[in-house]
């Protein structure tokens, strides 16, 4: 009686997995984070169908796994794709991972799941690691909802027309970027959205993890100042939920006062409104007066 490729093996007893493509999550980063499932699989597999071959060998190195891997990526896909459905149609398991996560967020792994499923072949998720719900686990945003919208696309204009095709949705919006680009989208986001509660994501689950929350404006102003390092995920709340106020109206004053100091009333509100996501056309007001009043009573003596 064959085995289906649910069944689990003995306790104890390491058995090769049932034919199939096993669609398995690694470590996004701490290469602790693996389940044991997905090695024993990894282990015992035919061949490791990988992003980089040179990535995934670190974490064969780190579990001692020595199963032949192929690299299989967006630029040889065309060419590898039928060689990795032929050993399945012969009867072999291979297992599916990609640099880093599960396989087919933001990844070329589609294309070989989907030729699995048209010759009629087994297809089993290992599930595991994901930036994305790693994030969303943390944020602090709401997560009955959400859209996972990969990378923005790199220019600008492209951009902000892809942020507004979203405006709308009732739904933590979820996005991956680059460091090099990540103040760019955030400006962006700030622009199209408002000053919307938003979560920077940075490095999770490594030595660097860092979870940055704030207004969209601050968060823009934050990272053009101090430009990110590593994966980046980015988190905005859905529409409706701007963030909590960050100060109150005294502090604002406090600021622009000392932002007037040294800036014109336009930029000044601008350097306040990115610091605390207030409403800049407001500051903008407010700066005037505060300028008016400084005015008056030095020209009375007092």
């Amino acid at each position: 009686m064959s085995r289906e490729p649910s069944d689990a093996p003995a306790a104890g007893k390491a058995e090769a997995p049932a034919p199939g493509l096993y669609v398995a999550a690694t470590p996004i980063g701490n290469l602790g984070d693996i389940t044991l499932r997905a090695l024993e699989t990894l282990r015992h597999a035919d061949l490791v169908a990988c992003e980089d071959t040179r990535i995934t060998a670190r974490l064969f190195a780190r579990h001692a796994i020595a199963t032949p891997r192929i690299a299989y990526h967006e630029h040889n896909a065309e060419r590898v794709l039928p060689t990795i459905v032929a050993r399945l149609r012969a009867g072999q398991s291979v297992v599916l991972v990609s640099d880093a996560g599960t396989p087919l967020i933001s990844d070329p792994g589609y294309r070989l799941v989907r030729a699995a499923l048209d010759a009629g072949l087994p297809v089993v998720p290992l599930p595991g690691p994901s930036a994305v719900t790693a994030a969303l686990a943390a944020a602090g945003l709401p997560t009955d909802r959400f859209h996972f919208a990969g990378f923005a696309p790199p220019r600008q204009a492209a951009r902000r027309r892809a942020i507004g095709e979203l405006a709308g949705l009732a739904a933590t919006l979820v996005w991956f970027e680059s460091p090099r680009r990540l103040a760019a989208l955030l400006v962006d986001l700030a622009a199209v959205l408002g000053p919307r509660e938003a979560c920077v994501a940075r490095e999770l689950t490594k030595l660097h993890e860092e979870m940055r929350r704030g207004p969209l404006p601050e968060l823009a102003a934050h990272f053009a100042a101090a430009p990110a390092r590593g994966e980046v995920t980015v988190l905005v709340a859905p529409p409706g939920r701007k963030a909590p106020p960050a100060t109150d109206a005294d502090t604002l004053d406090a600021l622009l006062v000392e932002a007037l100091a040294r800036r014109a009333p336009s930029a000044a509100a601008a350097e306040v409104a990115a610091r605390t996501g207030a409403d800049r056309r407001a500051l903008y007001d407010r700066a005037v007066s505060l300028k008016r009043a400084a005015a008056d009573k030095r020209g009375s003596g007092a």
